[in-house]
């Protein structure tokens, strides 16, 4: 098989990687087993062709693994302290709007308003525009220096390493060992953590070329425009992600790699075997389904070879 487009995110004590057609999850259990499972789950890009349109597809990205994101979470809850959650479609919903409600108050709107305070002082429009835009920068990155603090959250961040480290030892073709992971770099193009900030720095860019329109209208607009940014900003991590090796790319992404810093830490062996086992799912039943696809293209051939003779 061909080198798979291979995603992830930590949850906890454990690690979820997703590929084109399925989802898989390890995570440790509180008697030091690991607890796995692969799901299939094509995203809707692949049944309507219109949403995998670029700068529609990012949207649409950010939507599905946010909801994939809390299935995962919801999982791993349950599996690490061997207690049964259940959460509904509605309060999965429920769930993915708060969280969207929050970044988008926090990281949008409340920037925003503070800068307000600063209109009076700044006649310039770009200069105003990019005063926001470092307010949101800033809010971002304090934010995550902050809870990476927490006990939970650093270990977190481990899981999230281990992730990037064995995603990275896949890319290279090495076997998936916490020996060869081990020496892999915590820190990938393709990450969470640098869309994010890629997000920020692209709506500094667009805000700016707004103006400086009344504050209700900057809140309308900051809200509205948000899909738009996301767009440009999932073009942005894809291009980075296909040329990853490129030294170029590398430099000019190489914020979001320093954000990574906070984001994720070194993880121990446990840690790595976690990931790799989710990563060996995903591996497993996309070579099953590639395998599937031959054997009924074989099956098919005799009878495609009598309707054409």
């Amino acid at each position: 098989m061909n080198k798979l487009n291979v995603g992830g995110q930590a949850v906890l004590e454990g690690v979820m990687m997703r590929s084109r057609r399925f989802w898989a999850i390890a995570v440790r259990r509180p008697d030091n087993t690991i607890a796995t499972d692969v799901f299939k789950e094509i995203s809707i890009m692949n049944r309507k062709k219109v949403l995998g349109f670029p700068f529609i597809r990012g949207v649409v990205a950010l939507v599905e693994n946010l909801s994939l994101g809390f299935k995962a979470l919801s999982y791993s809850v349950n599996e690490s302290t061997g207690q049964e959650v259940q959460m509904s479609k509605k309060q999965m919903g429920i769930s993915v709007t708060i969280a969207l409600l929050f970044t988008v108050g926090v990281f949008f709107v409340l920037p925003t308003v503070i800068g307000r305070s600063f209109s009076g002082f700044i006649s310039s429009t770009i200069l105003f525009n990019l005063l926001e835009g470092l307010i949101r920068i800033a809010f971002l990155i304090s934010y995550i220096a902050l809870i990476s603090f927490m006990k939970d959250i650093k270990r977190l961040f481990q899981y999230h390493g281990a992730e990037h480290k064995t995603i990275q030892a896949y890319e290279y073709g090495e076997e998936l060992i916490p020996e060869n992971i081990r020496k892999y770099s915590r820190l990938h193009l393709r990450c969470g953590t640098s869309f994010l900030l890629i997000v920020m720095i692209v709506s500094l860019f667009v805000f700016a070329l707004l103006g400086k329109p009344p504050l209700y209208l900057r809140i309308i607009s900051r809200v509205l425009l948000i899909p738009v940014i996301a767009g440009i900003s999932y073009e942005l991590i894809r291009f980075a992600g296909k040329f990853s090796r490129s030294r170029i790319v590398n430099i000019l992404f190489y914020p979001g790699l320093l954000l990574q810093k906070i984001t994720t830490r070194e993880p121990d062996d446990a840690q790595l075997e976690v990931a790799s086992l989710s990563l060996k799912k995903i591996l497993e039943a996309e070579n099953s389904e590639a395998q599937n696809e031959v054997e009924k293209k074989i099956i098919s051939k005799p009878d495609d070879v009598a309707i054409n003779a």
